[in-house]
């Protein structure tokens, strides 16, 4: 019986020192040699200061930005979630048809204007960073104007920051919000 039982505390103790402490330590560092940006969170950092992460959606509420999609967890990556709401749920249809007019009113669309529905449903995660091209094209003008840029300048910027589906294959085109405003920023002197 002892010598079962040592057996097991043995077996308990190398397992807990290889899965709980090596292979952990072991991955972590592959991770910080080869891949150190993702590890680190892809944080973004502009003149030296951490302005975000290209994985995890932010709130830009300024008319000089294109604004991501909404989120059910308040841009927080510790709340992440969506609302779990049907997609028959009348507080759904609700919320739904007022961020519509929200967003049309924002960028001074009339109410008979396609509004891409990216920009007025949230992700199941809550924190999606990417918005579809058609989402940040249906933007431009309004950037365009607010910053007195020509319009045909901010859809080359939205077309520059197009990111294309893995392998061509695998997701739909998307834009990085963060990025997308970072390269408006950077761009010469407005009007």
């Amino acid at each position: 019986m002892w010598k079962t039982l040592f057996r097991a505390l043995l077996l308990l103790l190398s397992l807990t020192l290889l899965t709980g402490i090596l292979y952990p330590l072991a991955v972590t560092g592959l991770a910080q040699l080869f891949f150190p940006d993702q590890a680190n969170g892809s944080l973004v950092r502009q003149n030296g200061k951490r302005v975000g992460s290209t994985l995890i959606g932010q709130s830009f509420q300024s008319a000089r930005y294109f604004q991501g999609r909404p989120s059910s967890a308040g841009y927080d990556g510790t709340a992440s979630g969506g609302t779990n709401l049907a997609p028959t749920n009348r507080q759904l249809l609700k919320t739904v048809q007022n961020r519509v007019a929200a967003v049309r009113a924002a960028n001074q669309q009339p109410g008979t204007a396609p509004v891409p529905s990216d920009l007025v449903t949230a992700s199941a995660s809550g924190l999606d960073p990417h918005i579809s091209p058609q989402g940040a094209l249906f933007q431009a003008a309004r950037v365009a104007k607010t910053r007195r840029l020509p319009l045909a300048t901010v859809r080359r910027l939205v077309k520059e920051h197009t990111e294309r589906p893995f392998w061509g294959v695998f997701g739909e085109p998307r834009v990085n919000v963060l990025r997308l405003n970072m390269a408006l920023d950077s761009l010469p002197n407005e009007g």
